[in-house]
C-alpha cells in the first residue's frame, strides 16, 4: 500500500526541518511589534499619556486649521499649488514628532549634561542672524537664518536651552535661593545676553515670551516671591523702553489703547485686529464651516500664522474657539500635574519653564488677537504654521515627557 506525504500547509502536515511554521512566524513578528510600540510608549504613568494624547491632538488639529486658512493664498500665488503651506507643515510635524518621542526616551542626567552646551550653541545660532549672507528680515523683524529654500528661527531654540541651563543652575544652587545674589549670578548675564540677541534682531514678542520663560523658571525653583516680583518689574521696565524705541510699535500700542477707534487705525496700525474681530464675529456659535472663512481671502495677514485663532473662531464659532481653550487648560493640567509627582528640582522647573513657554504663549497670542494686548507677532502653540516653533516645542514638551515616564521614587 503506498502513502502520501501530506502537503506543507495541511492539516496533520509535518513541518519541514529548518523550515519555520508559518505560524510562529507571524506570530513573531507580531510580537516583535507590539514590543517596539511599547518601547516608544511606554509609561508607567497616567500624566505621560494625558500630556502626550493632548500635544497630538492640537498637533492634528493645528495641520488641518493650517490647509484651511492658507490654502486661499496658496492658490492665489505664482505656483497656484493649494497645499504648499500645508504640506511644509505637515513635513515639520513628521521631523517633531519623532524628536519628541527620542527626547521623553532620555534620562534627566542627559538634559543636565547637556544644559550649558545648549545655551551656548543656542546662542552662536542666534548670532547668525545678523550675518550677511544669512540672515533673514521679516515685517522689520530680523530673527531668521536663511540658507536656500531653508529658513529657521533660532530663538525658538534659544528658548528651549535657556529653560534647561536656567533649570540647571537653580537645581544646583537650590539650598542659596534665598540669597539673591546667589540667584542673579549667573542666571541675569547669560539670560540678558540670550534675551538681548533676540531684542537686537527687534522681536520684542519673543523676547517677551523668554523673560515669562526665565521668571516662571524662578518661580517654579522655589526662588522667594520677592526676588521674583523684583525680576517682574525690572523685565516690564525693560519691555516697556524697546517699546518706545521704533515709531511702529509706538502707534500699535497708541492705537490698542484707544481701541482702534481713531479713522486712520483701520488702515494703519489696526488693520489686522479688525479683520480679525470681525472673522470672530462673523462665525458666531457654530462657525460659518471648515474652509469657508472670508477673512482668508487676503484680508487678514498672517491668517495661518499669528492670527489663526481668528480663522478658528470664523470657521468653527464660538464652539471652535472654546475647544482650544479647553484643550491648552488640560495641557497646563498635565504639566502641573507632573510638577507635582515629580522629586527632581531639575525636572519641576523644568516643566514650570516649558508649561510658562507653550501655555503662557498660547493665552498672549489669543489675547492679541482678541484685542486685549497690542500687536506682538508670536504665534499660537503647536497650531500656527511655522517649523521653527513646531519642532522646538514638540521638543520642549519631550522633554517633559522625559520626566513623567516613569513614576518618581520617593525617599
Amino acid at each position: 500500500m503506498t502513502t502520501t506525504r501530506p502537503q506543507r500547509g495541511q492539516r496533520g502536515s509535518a513541518p519541514v526541518p529548518g523550515d519555520p511554521e508559518p505560524a510562529a512566524a507571524n506570530r513573531s513578528g507580531g510580537a516583535t511589534a507590539i514590543v517596539v510600540v511599547q518601547k516608544v510608549f511606554g509609561a508607567e504613568t497616567s500624566n505621560f499619556f494625558l500630556l502626550l494624547g493632548t500635544t497630538l491632538f492640537l498637533l492634528a488639529f493645528g495641520l488641518v486649521m493650517v490647509l484651511s486658512s492658507s490654502s486661499i493664498e496658496d492658490g492665489a500665488s505664482a505656483g497656484h499649488d493649494f497645499f504648499s503651506s500645508f504640506a511644509r507643515q505637515g513635513l515639520y510635524a513628521l521631523i517633531g514628532v519623532p524628536l519628541l518621542l527620542i527626547a521623553s526616551r532620555m534620562p534627566v542626567g542627559f538634559w543636565k549634561k547637556w544644559a550649558w552646551p545648549a545655551v551656548v550653541a543656542t546662542s552662536v545660532l542666534q548670532l547668525l542672524v545678523f550675518a550677511p549672507g544669512l540672515s533673514y528680515a521679516f515685517q522689520g523683524n530680523q530673527n531668521w537664518i536663511h540658507i536656500g529654500s531653508f529658513t529657521a528661527q533660532p530663538s525658538e531654540l534659544v528658548k528651549l536651552a535657556l529653560i534647561l541651563w536656567v533649570s540647571w543652575i537653580l537645581a544646583r544652587k537650590r539650598s542659596l535661593l534665598d540669597d539673591w545674589k546667589h540667584v542673579f549670578l549667573p542666571i541675569a548675564p547669560v539670560a540678558g545676553i540670550s534675551i538681548g540677541l533676540v531684542l537686537l534682531g527687534h522681536d520684542l514678542g519673543t523676547a517677551i515670551i523668554m523673560g515669562m520663560i526665565v521668571i516662571g523658571c524662578l518661580f517654579y525653583a522655589g526662588v522667594r516671591l520677592r526676588i521674583v516680583a523684583v525680576a517682574v518689574v525690572v523685565a516690564a521696565a525693560i519691555a516697556l523702553l524697546f517699546t518706545q524705541v521704533r515709531t511702529s510699535r509706538t502707534d500699535r500700542i497708541s492705537a490698542w489703547l484707544e481701541g482702534c477707534t481713531a479713522k486712520g487705525d483701520y488702515s494703519g496700525s489696526c488693520w489686522q485686529s479688525i479683520h480679525a474681530w470681525w472673522g470672530i464675529a462673523s462665525g458666531g456659535i457654530f462657525g460659518s464651516g471648515l474652509g469657508e472663512s472670508k477673512a482668508k481671502w487676503s484680508w487678514l495677514p498672517e491668517a495661518d500664522n499669528d492670527f489663526i485663532f481668528a480663522i478658528i473662531g470664523d470657521e468653527l464659532g464660538l464652539i471652535g474657539a472654546v475647544l482650544v481653550l479647553v484643550l491648552f487648560i488640560v495641557l497646563a493640567i498635565a504639566f502641573i500635574r507632573i510638577i507635582r509627582a515629580s522629586t527632581d528640582p531639575f525636572a519641576r522647573t523644568v516643566t514650570g519653564g516649558v508649561m510658562v513657554w507653550v501655555i503662557g504663549q498660547a493665552f498672549v497670542n489669543i489675547a492679541v488677537v482678541l484685542g486685549f494686548l497690542p500687536v506682538l507677532g508670536v504665534p499660537l502653540p503647536l497650531i500656527s504654521a511655522g517649523g521653527s516653533s513646531l519642532i522646538a516645542s514638540l521638543v520642549g514638551i519631550g522633554v517633559v515627557l522625559s520626566f513623567a515616564r516613569h513614576r518618581p521614587v520617593r525617599e
